[in-house]
């Protein structure tokens, strides 16, 4: 419904911010919390993500802030479970508010109120509690007022948040702005079948399929998030990191320079997804799967807002697909399975948009000196080059370079292998069936080799570089063997080393061939047509890691023969002391009183 018809329930001033900035309708939830009937009553406000709940809660809060003075005492206190979210809320009452002369101020780092508040708003309440926030909001509460209005706001009730509300809400009132559980239509659900360790490639290839777009993508672990971004960035992508283990300042301008397209990916943890609000994020990209369906519709929920079109990603292998169909349901969103985007897919689209962009016609609002279309030096060498011999060969040289300023090539992508299924009974021996049916773990074991535990928290790895076994003196054609002081031992892992590497050596992921990590050192391939510059540029200690260094490997050392001594006699293996009626080992099988009589006298030798 349009502003104007919520005039008199929002008063002029709140009006007035809202045309400016260019706000001419109210979304369900602003609409439901300015019903009269609900004036005076403590609210639980449902909504989905990226409905308006911030707007909505400035609804709220308008009569207790209105007509403050300066100076006044704080009035109300909104409690966020994430510094971004905080920030956020500000940033959104203060421009809601500014006609009202209001001051809004956003404290986070354990900054406390010791002044008199008059309204209290947990917003996204169900995070607090998860994050284990419990006893802080218990000491928040004990020091406002007896007498106040307090709300509740989020996208999800658990059951532990309604506990909370029926203790310290009076008289309550459930305000949905849309039906609790319901999915965001604007979002498309898909999940993408892939190799246990082709994470990376296929997060490649979805964001080289939309190269103008930003992308969202969300892991479970800071090392995950960290190692991630560190390949990404390699890869030719601009891309941030948002996480607990950065400071304040540098979340702050990570955000930022998201939200101002200075950068095309994000790559976050679990912390980011309630605190980011950025309508332009087309596609978000669940490298890890999240842990529960309240997890997955808020990380989701940071697409398809305002509006607008998105897509939620979710990067399953054919293990974890039950699970993964399960959390879909259990957060009642429809989905579809697609397949990652093949290179050749992507060469096509890529060299279509080239085309385009090469043989369009002028936009009427270029401007005249900016476009090459008008700039006579750039015509009159076109003209020569099209005059030249061989005007083909130009040009294909030409869109080659302009190709090269992409982030990366794509990545080949094998369709993934399905689990291996379990036998038929009838075809099962005794000891299967001893055994009991295969469990999803065992299969994918089965199908795709052995997968130590602890490397499935390491993060994702491409599955190009997957250590595969080979001796230590086969080399792949084309490649050579370089030899790494970082092993399994000091934390060394594929995707690590491939990193590491590609910094170091100032090569591409694409000329980094088979990584074997052993126990103290590792093993690696490069690319024979890279590998002299590579050996130069790696033989520089880094001062960030001077333990690792990389050389080129030499092969197995035998071990150095000890000096034969003068007079030296060989040493002979020393006899078993006789057993008294021990049987040589050649003659028949002893009996039972045999092996009793043969016990008997070895324990009377000892």
């Amino acid at each position: 419904m349009q502003v104007s018809e919520f005039r008199d329930a929002l008063g002029p001033a709140l009006c007035a911010a809202l045309e400016t900035k260019g706000y001419d309708t109210l979304t369900a939830v602003q609409q439901a919390v300015l019903d009269p009937a609900l004036a005076g009553r403590d609210l639980r406000i449902t909504s989905q993500t990226g409905s308006g709940k911030t707007l909505a809660i400035g609804f709220v809060l308008r009569p207790w802030v209105e007509g403050l003075e300066r100076g006044h005492k704080p009035r109300a206190l909104i409690v966020c479970p994430t510094r971004e979210l905080a920030l956020q809320s500000q940033a959104e009452l203060q421009w809601l508010y500014a006609p009202l002369d209001v001051r809004v101020v956003a404290t986070t780092g354990g900054a406390g109120y010791r002044d008199e508040l008059r309204a209290v708003v947990l917003d996204e309440a169900d995070r607090m509690l998860d994050l284990g926030f419990r006893e802080e909001l218990e000491s928040i509460l004990k020091q406002v007022p007896k007498e106040r209005s307090t709300h509740l706001v989020s996208a999800t009730f658990s059951r532990g948040v309604r506990v909370l509300a029926d203790r310290v809400q009076r008289d309550p009132a459930h305000v949905e702005g849309t039906r609790l559980g319901a999915a965001n239509s604007d979002i498309d659900h898909v999940i993408h079948l892939i190799e246990p360790r082709a994470t990376v490639d296929a997060i490649v290839n979805l964001l080289l399929a939309k190269p103008d777009t930003q992308t969202l993508i969300f892991a479970r672990t800071r090392a995950s998030v960290a190692s991630l971004a560190e390949l990404l960035a390699a890869a030719g992508f601009s891309v941030a990191t948002l996480s607990g283990e950065l400071d304040q300042n540098a979340r702050n301008r990570a955000l930022a320079a998201f939200k101002a397209k200075q950068l095309s990916v994000l790559v976050a943890t679990d912390v980011a997804a309630r605190g980011i609000d950025v309508q332009d994020i087309a596609r978000v990209i669940h490298a890890e799967p999240p842990r529960d369906a309240d997890s997955y519709t808020h990380r989701s929920g940071r697409t398809g807002r305002a509006g607008k079109r998105g897509v939620s990603s979710l990067l399953v292998t054919p293990a974890g697909i039950v699970q993964a169909t399960r959390l879909l349901r259990m957060a009642n969103v429809p989905h579809r399975v697609e397949p990652i985007p093949s290179a050749d897919s992507i060469r096509r689209d890529r060299d279509r948009r080239v085309l385009e962009t090469l043989t369009r016609e002028p936009a009427e609002d270029e401007s005249e000196a900016g476009s090459a279309d008008n700039d006579k030096r750039l015509l009159a060498l076109a003209q020569q080059v099209l005059s030249s011999a061989e005007p083909a060969r130009a040009v294909a040289r030409l869109l080659a370079r302009a190709r090269a300023g992409g982030a990366t090539e794509p990545r080949e992508i094998r369709p993934p292998m399905p689990p291996a299924r379990p036998l038929p009974m009838r075809s099962r021996g005794r000891e299967d069936m001893a055994r009991g049916p295969m469990r999803p773990h065992q299969r994918d074991r089965g199908a795709y080799g052995a997968e130590r535990e602890h490397d499935r928290d390491r993060g994702p790895a491409p599955r190009e570089y997957e250590p595969r076994a080979r001796p230590q003196g086969q080399v792949e054609q084309g490649f050579t063997r370089f030899h790494v002081t970082w092993g399994e031992r000091q934390g060394a892992a594929p995707h690590r080393l491939l990193a590491m590497l590609c910094k170091r050596g100032g090569v591409h992921g694409k000329d980094i061939g088979a990584i074997n990590v052993q126990e103290n050192f590792s093993w690696v391939d490069v690319a024979s047509a890279v590998a002299p510059g590579f050996a130069q540029a790696v033989a520089k200690p880094d001062p960030r890691e001077p333990r690792v260094r990389v050389s080129p490997d030499r092969g197995p050392t035998p071990p150095a023969a000890r000096p034969k001594a003068p007079n030296e006699r060989p040493k002979v293996p020393a006899e078993r002391p006789k057993v008294p009626n021990e049987r040589p080992s050649g003659d028949k099988p002893l009996r039972r009183s045999d092996k009793s009589l043969r016990q008997r006298a070895a324990d009377r030798h000892r």
